[in-house]
């Protein structure tokens, strides 16, 4: 990889740095001036800091509180480097010179066969998985696979979710079922995934579901839709919700949209009160990842449908923190129907064949 397609500068915006993460597949850039000297590195979780204390999409990085990284220099052997890297979780590592000038990158993959020794010390919150829809969206495939039973690539969406969770510590998994639920228990069971299923005898909704869990969860645990995945690091978006005493944490996609005609606001009597020439605008979508805390099953009613949505407005309502983790557009894959599948599986199988399928 070219080192100038790890570089931003400091005038780009947060909605270009994270464009240009998604685009090379990093959650780390490099901060340099026109002359090319370096200034400092841009992590992701810079990035989801300054959102959430309130800064916008378009603020410039030089905005923006990036901290202080150590970098290694062209005197340091790749042992001290691989040390410094490992100390830091870094995916790549700039070697600078004297002048600050970048002479090199070593990615992490280059010196280590071990990429998961990367990863913080790993934390075992139980998750449930909501995995009981009929699909409907993915007929007619769904009418012969219940929906978390569905591949991509090599693996099921359900087996991709589970691994995820896994790799950041999870060991104890609940299952919500219902739609051809022995086919998922049979599946599972061949590949020897051990999960504890619970299932509505009715449509009970995503909150309305999680009322049959009260009792046996006792800790901070997450909740995820079954046909959505997150490139996200689960233990930094813990660590948020635990240090700010949240109730319930959503799991927010970024979402920039170029609206390609100027236009125009009026006030009474039709007077023009602001033109803006083909502006931007942000938004902060709903991924289906949530992480609530225990007691928050005691203001589930019994045997009630309920949207996890209403039970979001219900806690915050009576003054519950809400937390909102955001995280790029790009890092949010959503399989709930063909356009995203075929999307999805491309992006990670990198199976151009798709590329020609259409769906309206």
């Amino acid at each position: 990889m070219n080192i100038d397609d790890l570089c931003v500068y400091p005038d780009n915006t947060l909605f270009m740095a994270l464009n240009k993460m998604d685009a090379i597949k990093k959650k780390l850039l490099i901060i340099k001036n026109e002359q090319g000297q370096y200034i400092g590195l841009l992590s992701i979780g810079d990035i989801q800091r300054a959102i959430i204390k309130g800064h916008q999409l378009t603020d410039a990085l030089s905005s923006i509180n990036h901290g202080e990284k150590v970098v290694a220099t062209t005197s340091d052997s790749i042992d001290d480097i691989k040390s410094l890297m490992l100390s830091m979780r870094a995916e790549f590592m700039p070697v600078l010179n004297e002048k600050l000038d970048i002479k090199d990158v070593i990615f992490w993959e280059d010196i280590s066969e071990n990429s998961e020794s990367l990863l913080k010390i790993k934390n075992n919150i139980p998750v449930v998985v909501m995995a009981g829809g009929k699909g409907t969206r993915l007929k007619p495939i769904s009418n012969i696979l219940p929906k978390p039973l569905i591949p991509i690539g090599e693996k099921t969406i359900l087996e991709e979710i589970i691994d995820r969770f896994e790799s950041a510590g999870s060991e104890d998994f609940y299952l919500s079922v219902n739609y051809k639920k022995e086919m998922i228990k049979y599946y599972l069971e061949s590949i020897n995934k051990q999960v504890e299923y619970f299932s509505e005898d009715k449509p009970l909704g995503t909150a309305g579901s999680l009322s049959l869990l009260k009792g046996k969860l006792s800790s901070t645990f997450y909740v995820t839709n079954c046909d959505i995945l997150i490139d996200q690091d689960l233990n930094e978006l813990y660590q948020y919700h635990k240090e700010n005493k949240n109730d319930i944490t959503l799991v927010a996609a970024l979402k920039n949209l170029s609206i390609p005609y100027g236009t125009i606001s009026t006030g009474e009597d039709g007077l023009l009160l602001e033109m803006q020439e083909k502006p931007n605008l942000s938004f902060k979508i709903n991924t289906g990842v949530y992480i609530l805390e225990p007691l928050i099953l005691n203001e589930i009613p019994d045997n009630t449908f309920l949207h996890i949505t209403d039970l979001i407005e219900k806690i915050r309502a009576a003054g519950g923190r809400i937390g909102v983790f955001p995280i790029s557009e790009k890092s949010w894959m959503d399989i709930g129907e063909w356009p995203e599948y075929i999307k999805t599986v491309s992006m990670l199988s990198g199976d151009d064949g798709f590329k020609g399928l259409k769906y309206d």
